[in-house]
Order: structure tokens, then C-alpha cells, then sequence
């Protein structure tokens, strides 16, 4: 067993800690930045003597550093991890594609179970919920090193090497097709994400003619393009930028919201690690179009491989005289689902817990250090450049009513090239499940949007002319396109088994703030465990269906909704699988 020894902080530690305060408007926001850092500085290991220093250095309470050290799932306060941290990514997506086979096989392989540590004190084991890694699980994250397309005989050779001492190179190769090329035209060229390729290309040429505009006209157009967030809530862009207040004195932030905690969503990542130029352009447009002098990239904090890339692209387009008027943060989260909310995303930024907010007021009026706020997704931001360069009408040109412009698409489960599409809007299902290498099993439901979108039957979707990808013929098909993260699930897996993994993700993902998600989900945990067990009793399909229907429309945030909605379509659609795992 290892014993967590007393660590006190180095001064050059603390100094590191000062020059983080010194980057934000207000120094608490290097609240999380100084964990991370003191972590990793400490084997990946924090004390509460170690969460008091930081806070002194901070200056803030120790009860609030402990309780943002204690909330995010990424800081192992009190308990020890060991040299090699092997956490496992067990999560809906992954599970379709086996990570539950090499989560058993790596546990048996090295004689733990989930949160413990060898004898030598060599590797602690965990299942972690999804790491957006949806088209290349399973997915293994040694430490910050993401491991993919993972295979026992991979296991076996990272094993192998990590007892030597050695992070190997096990390097993947990723499914992608493009039919805008727009987001994805920089896949796969050589260097992408240096400055000098993306210039060469063509990059910073639309910066240049967005500063010669007045601010309001490039508001104007990409109200025109009716560009929708493509985050998820498709809400659009335009008159979301146009809520600022015309009379604000205060300072104004645009955010990237680069969390990506969505399950089956990995689309966002391939433009943050391919193409991190594209999305500064689009911020630092964007943000001229704000007035904006000061911006952010929370970035999901797994994601620190890419957080580099991201850091040093915008030291590139400084140097470059690219951002002679805007500074941009890249702010690392660790590790909650709920930060993809906004109001949360705005909380866990100042240095707290990122639990939702009250609206209103909105972040708009009302967000970070009570300053007008834009929160806009990666790909919304790194669609701006072309509705700039070419215009409002050039971007409808893809897709139609039901949405308008270009969408990637992350398709995983059971298809024959899991990956990330880029196709317009309104692309069939069928189609873009053909751009996928088609169905590799017999499929018995599809989710379309990422997890928290109604599931459908192979049926349902093929009904009349097909189902396409828009926010309408979804929602006429009673789904939603959400995030666009599309997990094809195939006759290997009975529904009640992806019903009680979904609402354990919820439940293990509730911030605890609203009694009816905390302690709902709670319970449709248990039942819904209970019955893909085979031990239901009569009445409990009609507790689940009971609790998701009072869930609903009754949290601060829509994460009750994300997992009532889905939980109930599923066991009203399949529920004669559910009534088949009753007794009696």
C-alpha cells in the first residue's frame, strides 16, 4: 500500500503560481492552473497540505480550494496514484467498441480492480467516463498520453514498456472524409498547425479584411449566414452576439467552449489539434466584432497534449502580429461534464465550482467577473472565417431551412471507419452512415446527436425518405442533432445494459445542485441496475418513466433533461426487453 507523504511547496512552484494570477483579471481564476500544476509537480498526487498552500499563495479560503480540488474529478486529493495512472474510458461510445474487454483484460493483467495501485506502486487502474476518443477506442490515458484503437496486444506492449520506463509511440491512423473541405482541410497536411503552413494556405487573410470592416457589419453577416451553435443547443450566433448591451462600459470576454464532454462528440478536437490557427482566426474576428480585448479556450482538461498545440499557435500569431489587439487564454478544466454549460463553464473559469447559474441574467448581460460574455463552441468559431470571407450567402449554400452550412459529424459504434465527417447540413443519414464504411453489425438503435438526444430504431430512421442531418427533419423524426456525435449501436448489447451505463454517467456527472437531478438519477441508477441485472420487480419501468417525466423542466441547467429525456425513449421504445428482465 502506498503512504501519501507530506509535500511542501517548492518556491519556484509558487512562483510559477504567481505568474498564473498574473495572467487573469482576477487572480482566483488561477485557482484550477495551480492545482493542475502543484499535481503534476507531486507525482500526480495533492494533500491537503498542498490544497492550503495554494490557496495562501492564492489568497484565497482553504475551504474553497479544498472544495474546488474536491469537485473536479482530475485532482487524486488524499489518495495516491501510482507512477502510471491507467485510466480506461468505459463510457457508452467506448463501451460499443470493446473498452470493457480491455478494462477486464488490463485487470486481470496487472491484479487490481478500479482505484488501485500495484505493490511496486508502478500503475493504478480506473474506468473513466468518456474522453473524447469515441472513433478511436478503446481509448487508455496513461497519465496526459492518450493511448487509442487499444487491442490486448497493444496492452501488451504498453505494459511492457511502461515497466521499463518508457511512454512508448503507439501512433493511430484516423478516419476522416470531408465534402466542404472547409474544417477539415488541413487534415492530414504536413505541419499543420504551424503558422507558416496555415499563411501559406491561405490563413489570416480573412482577419485582415474582418479589421477593415466596421464591427456591426460582421455581426451582420454572420446573423445573414444564420449560423447556429454547434455545440449542441444550435441556438443562433448572430443574435447571441447581438444581446451585449449597446451601452456596456464594462470589459467584454468571448470564450471558446472547448470541454467536449459530450458522449460519441469528438469533432472539436480534430480542428483544436489539426487546425489550432483556424480557430484563432475565428476568435480573434470574432472578438474584433465584440469589441472584445481579452479571450479564453477552456479546453477539457485531458485534452493537455492539445492545450501545447493550442499555447503555442497563439505565441505563433503574436509574433506574427496577428493578435495586436487581443490577448487569448488557454484555461485548462479538470474533469466535469457539467462545464460544457456555460453559466458552469463561467464558474469553474473564475476559480470555483462549476455549478450552473441562475438565468437570467445571462452571460451576455451577466458572465465572467460580471462582464458581458460570449460563449460560442470550437467549430461555431472556426466557421467564421469563411462566412467573412465569402459571405452570409455562400455559407447557406450548404445545407438548407433545416440549418444552414457545413457540420462534422463524429460517427462511432458499430460502423466500418469510425470517425469525423465534415458534410453540409441536411446530408442524409444514410448517406453519411455510407461515408462511415456502413454498418459493420446487425444494428438494433442509433443515437445521433451525442447522449443526451432520444434514441432511435434502424426503422424509424429509414421511415419515408430517411431521416437528415438538421435540427429539423430531427426533431421530425423526434430526436435532436445536438452535437452531431452519432453512436450505432449494434445486437452485441441489449438497450437495459446502455440505459443503466447512460444514467450512471449522469448521476456520476451531476453537479448535486438541484435536488430532483441528484437525487433522481440516483434512484433510476438503482432501478435501471436492478433490471439489466435481471432482479426487477413490477412497477419499477413505471418508477423510471415516474421520475424522468418530474426530472424534466425542474433543473437549474438542461442536464436533467439530457438524461430523462433519453432514459424514458429508451425504455419506452425497447420496453419489452426491460419487462423480459422482470421477475415474474
Amino acid at each position: 500500500m502506498l503512504i501519501l507523504n507530506y509535500f511542501t511547496m517548492k518556491e519556484d512552484i509558487k512562483n510559477k503560481i504567481e505568474q498564473l494570477m498574473a495572467k487573469y483579471p482576477k487572480k482566483e481564476s488561477a485557482l484550477l492552473p495551480a492545482l493542475r500544476l502543484v499535481q503534476k509537480a507531486h507525482d500526480n498526487n495533492l494533500t491537503h497540505e498542498l490544497v492550503n498552500e495554494v490557496a495562501d499563495v492564492i489568497g484565497v479560503s482553504h475551504s474553497r480550494a479544498y472544495g474546488v480540488a474536491t469537485y473536479y474529478s482530475m485532482f487524486n486529493i488524499d489518495h495516491v496514484v501510482g507512477k502510471y495512472h491507467l485510466q480506461v474510458d468505459t463510457n457508452i461510445p467506448a463501451t460499443l467498441m470493446g473498452a470493457v474487454k480491455i478494462y477486464n483484460y488490463l485487470s486481470t493483467k496487472l491484479g487490481i480492480s478500479h482505484g488501485q495501485t500495484t505493490a511496486d506502486g508502478l500503475f493504478t487502474l480506473s474506468h473513466v467516463e468518456c474522453l473524447a476518443s469515441c472513433g478511436t477506442c478503446p481509448v487508455i490515458q496513461v497519465n496526459d498520453k492518450y493511448y487509442e484503437m487499444m487491442t490486448f496486444e497493444k496492452v501488451d506492449m504498453l505494459i511492457d514498456s511502461l515497466r521499463n520506463g518508457i511512454m512508448p509511440e503507439l501512433p493511430v491512423v484516423y478516419n476522416w472524409e470531408s465534402k466542404c473541405n472547409v474544417l477539415l482541410k488541413n487534415m492530414g497536411v504536413e505541419n499543420s498547425t504551424h503558422i507558416e503552413v496555415y499563411k501559406k494556405n491561405g490563413g489570416y487573410q480573412v482577419l485582415s479584411k474582418a479589421l477593415a470592416m466596421a464591427p456591426a457589419q460582421i455581426i451582420d453577416e454572420v446573423r445573414n449566414s444564420q449560423l447556429r451553435g454547434r455545440g449542441g443547443a444550435g441556438f443562433p450566433t448572430g443574435i447571441k452576439w447581438s444581446f451585449i448591451p449597446k451601452n456596456n462600459t464594462k470589459p467584454v470576454y468571448l470564450i471558446c467552449n472547448a470541454d467536449e464532454g459530450e458522449p460519441g462528440t469528438f469533432k472539436d478536437r480534430q480542428i483544436l489539434a489539426n487546425d489550432p490557427h483556424l480557430l484563432i482566426e475565428g476568435m480573434a474576428i470574432s472578438a474584433y466584432a465584440l469589441g472584445c480585448k481579452l479571450a479564453f479556450i477552456y479546453i477539457r482538461g485531458e485534452f493537455s497534449w492539445i492545450a501545447d498545440i493550442l499555447e503555442k499557435a497563439i505565441e505563433e500569431a503574436k509574433t506574427d502580429g496577428q493578435l495586436k489587439d487581443l490577448d487569448i487564454i488557454v484555461h485548462m478544466g479538470a474533469g466535469t461534464y457539467i462545464c460544457g454549460e456555460e453559466t458552469a463553464l463561467i464558474e469553474s473559469l473564475e476559480g470555483k465550482r462549476g455549478l450552473p447559474r441562475m438565468k437570467p441574467p445571462f452571460p451576455a448581460v451577466e458572465g465572467l467577473y460580471g462582464c458581458p460574455t460570449i460563449v460560442n463552441n470550437v467549430e461555431t468559431l472556426a466557421s467564421v472565417p469563411f462566412i467573412i470571407d465569402q459571405g452570409a450567402d455562400a455559407f447557406k449554400e450548404f445545407g438548407g431551412p433545416g440549418g444552414y452550412g457545413f457540420k462534422l459529424f463524429g460517427v462511432s459504434g458499430a460502423v466500418n471507419k469510425p470517425g469525423v465527417y465534415e458534410c453540409p447540413m441536411g446530408i442524409s443519414f444514410k448517406e453519411l452512415i455510407e461515408m462511415a464504411g456502413g454498418y459493420s453489425k446487425k444494428v438494433i438503435g442509433v443515437i445521433v446527436g451525442g447522449l443526451s438526444v432520444p434514441i432511435l430504431t434502424p426503422e424509424e430512421i429509414e421511415r419515408g425518405e430517411g431521416m437528415k442531418m438538421d435540427y429539423e427533419s430531427c426533431a421530425d423524426y423526434r430526436t435532436a442533432l445536438g452535437s452531431g456525435g452519432v453512436m450505432v449501436i449494434s445486437d452485441e448489447f441489449s438497450i437495459p445494459e446502455i440505459a443503466a451505463r447512460t444514467i450512471k454517467f449522469y448521476n456520476h456527472e451531476s453537479c448535486g445542485q438541484c435536488t430532483p437531478c441528484r437525487m433522481g438519477s440516483g434512484m433510476i441508477v438503482r432501478l435501471l441496475e436492478k433490471i439489466a441485472a435481471g432482479n426487477g420487480e413490477k412497477g419499477d419501468i413505471e418508477k423510471i418513466i415516474w421520475f424522468c417525466d418530474n426530472i424534466k423542466g425542474n433543473t437549474l441547467c438542461p442536464t436533467g433533461e439530457a438524461y430523462s429525456t433519453p432514459v424514458k425513449t429508451m425504455v419506452s421504445k425497447f420496453r419489452k426487453e426491460f419487462e423480459q428482465l422482470i421477475k415474474n
